[in-house]
């Protein structure tokens, strides 16, 4: 019998040790399974995926590149600690980025963008399960930006939402912060229809600042957001 006719899997797409690890260590970091400065042992990790430390070791330093973890002298890996400034700065870099990428895409944005936000806005709004929440905020995000065409500048807006959706899942549990959310984004979304970029930046901005000064309202100790301000 030849062999095209035969229905082999695909190994190319199958995913490898390292990156199967490494998806479930990021969702039990990013909700919160482990404290931040927790150390993730690379013996337990290696025992629960009946794996040698190998592709543990891979997938902790992808998670270090995404920001997760951080590798210590003599800790191993340990879940990253954001403190109050440094989460203050990078929701600064993200207004500063992702005003920028909205203003390149609204004029190349179609009748496909709209639709396919429209659909992610009625998912995010029913969807009950708080850890897609995060998921569906950057999609929403994605498909905006999308049309500017700028991959770069989405790969490191896609960083920084990956290295906060810890905090964005908090910020989204509390009091109407999913209510909140969506209605942003569906004024963000009219904005877009009517082409106005200028009103899709300064919304962006305001919803950016909104998140991180609703998150600084309940984060320990009641700390005051001193970042930057939306523009008069």
């Amino acid at each position: 019998m030849p062999l095209k006719s035969f229905n082999a899997p695909n190994l190319g797409i199958v995913p490898s040790a390292s990156e199967v690890i490494a998806k479930h260590l990021r969702e039990a970091i990013i909700s919160g399974q482990f404290a931040e400065g927790e150390p993730v042992r690379q013996d337990d990790v290696a025992r629960l995926f009946n794996v040698s430390k190998i592709p543990v070791r891979e997938a902790l330093k992808r998670l270090e590149a995404e920001g997760l973890v951080l590798f210590q002298r003599n800790k191993g890996a340990v879940v990253t600690v954001l403190t109050e400034p440094e989460l203050a700065q990078i929701f600064e870099v993200r207004v500063l980025l992702e005003t920028q990428i909205i203003r390149l895409a609204v004029p190349s944005m179609t009748e496909d963008t709209f639709a396919q936000a429209e659909s992610i806005c009625a998912e995010f709004v029913h969807e009950d399960n708080a850890a897609r929440w995060a998921e569906l905020n950057w999609a929403f995000h994605a498909c905006l930006y999308g049309p500017a065409e700028r991959p770069f500048m989405m790969q490191l807006i896609r960083s920084i939402h990956d290295k906060v959706e810890r905090y964005l899942r908090v910020q989204m549990s509390i009091h109407d912060g999913k209510q909140g959310a969506d209605l942003e984004h569906r004024k963000i979304l009219r904005a877009c229809r009517s082409g106005d970029v200028d009103l899709c930046a300064d919304l962006i901005e305001r919803h950016i600042i909104g998140v991180c000064r609703a998150l600084f309202e309940h984060l320990p100790h009641g700390h005051r957001w001193t970042g930057i301000e939306p523009s008069a």
